[in-house]
C-alpha cells in the first residue's frame, strides 16, 4: 500500500476519498496526527500530515520515527514524501517540482534511528549510498511523463534544522557543498524509511528562491511563498493521482 506524507501546503488531499481516520500508537510515541485512510482514483492509500493537520509541529519537533512506524504498521510498503523546498540551482525556480536523488544532512539533535542501543546490542550500520528508492523514483518519473507534468529528475536535497530560514551565507556554503535545494524535513525521514525497508522517495515542491538568490536576494517574502504554494500543490495532487493509477507504482521492490 502507498503512504503519502504531506508537508507544508499539503495538510489534506482534495482528491482523496476518505474512508476513515485512525489514531495510531507506536513504541516511539504518537505520530503527527491520525492516519487518514482513503482512495485516490479507486486506489487505497494512507495519508499523514507531517506537521499535523493544523500545521502546528515545527520540522525539528516532528516525530519522524512514530510517523514511519505507524505507516508501516498499517500496511504501507512504499512512501511518497512531499516537501516544500527553496531553490538553489538556477533551474529550480518557484513553481517547479523536483524528484531529488541525493541528500546532505545538516540536521542535529533529532531521533534518527530505530536501532538506538542500550549498550547490550551491537551498533547497526545500513548502506545509505543512494538514499531514495530507485523503483519509487522511477514510478514518480513515469507518472509525471504520462500525466504531462513537468519536473526535474534528480538533485541534491540539503536538509537543514529549521525552523528559521537560512542566511545568504549559509546558502552559499550549502551550494558549495553540492546541494541544489534546501528544506527542513528530508532527514532523518529518508533514513528511517530505509531502516524499516520502506520504498521511499520524495517530491520537492519549490516555493521560493533560497536566501540570497533570485527574488530572495534581499530577503524571502512569505507572501510570495503563499502565492506559489497553491499552484504547485495542485501539480503535486495531479502527480499523485497519476502515480496511484500507474502500473509502475505497484512494481516497487526494496
Amino acid at each position: 500500500m502507498l503512504g503519502i506524507i504531506g508537508g507544508t501546503g499539503l495538510t489534506q488531499l482534495a482528491n482523496l476519498e476518505i474512508t476513515h481516520r485512525q489514531v495510531a500508537r507506536t513504541p516511539y510515541g504518537e505520530p503527527s496526527g491520525a492516519l487518514t485512510f482513503g482512495r485516490i482514483c479507486g486506489q487505497e492509500v494512507i495519508f499523514l500530515a507531517r506537521h499535523g493537520y493544523g500545521h502546528t509541529i515545527p520540522p525539528h519537533e516532528v516525530n519522524y520515527r512514530a510517523n514511519l512506524w505507524a505507516l508501516k504498521d498499517h500496511g504501507v510498503d512504499r512512501v511518497v514524501s512531499v516537501a516544500t523546498v527553496g531553490g538553489i540551482h538556477p533551474e529550480l525556480i518557484p513553481g517547479t517540482l523536483v524528484i531529488p536523488d541525493q541528500i546532505i544532512d545538516y540536521t542535529h539533535g533529532r531521533a534518527n534511528t530505530f536501532f538506538a542501543s542500550d549498550g547490550s546490542k551491537p551498533v547497526t550500520h545500513l548502506d545509505f549510498t543512494y538514499p531514495y528508492c530507485a523503483a519509487m523514483r522511477r514510478a514518480l518519473l513515469q507518472a509525471a511523463a504520462r500525466g504531462g507534468i513537468r519536473l526535474r529528475d534528480g538533485g541534491v536535497y540539503g536538509a537543514v534544522q529549521g525552523p528559521r530560514l537560512e542566511t545568504a551565507a549559509e546558502i552559499n556554503r550549502i551550494e558549495r557543498d553540492g546541494a541544489d535545494m534546501v528544506g527542513m524535513t528530508g532527514m532523518p525521514e529518508a533514513y528511517l524509511a530505509r531502516e524499516l525497508e520502506l520504498c521511499y522517495a520524495a517530491v520537492g515542491a519549490v516555493v521560493n528562491y533560497a536566501a540570497g538568490r533570485g527574488l530572495s536576494a534581499d530577503g524571502i517574502q512569505m507572501g510570495e511563498i503563499q502565492a506559489v504554494l497553491g499552484e504547485v500543490m495542485q501539480q503535486v495532487r495531479h502527480l499523485l493521482e497519476q502515480l496511484v493509477t500507474d502500473e509502475a507504482s505497484g512494481a516497487c521492490a526494496v
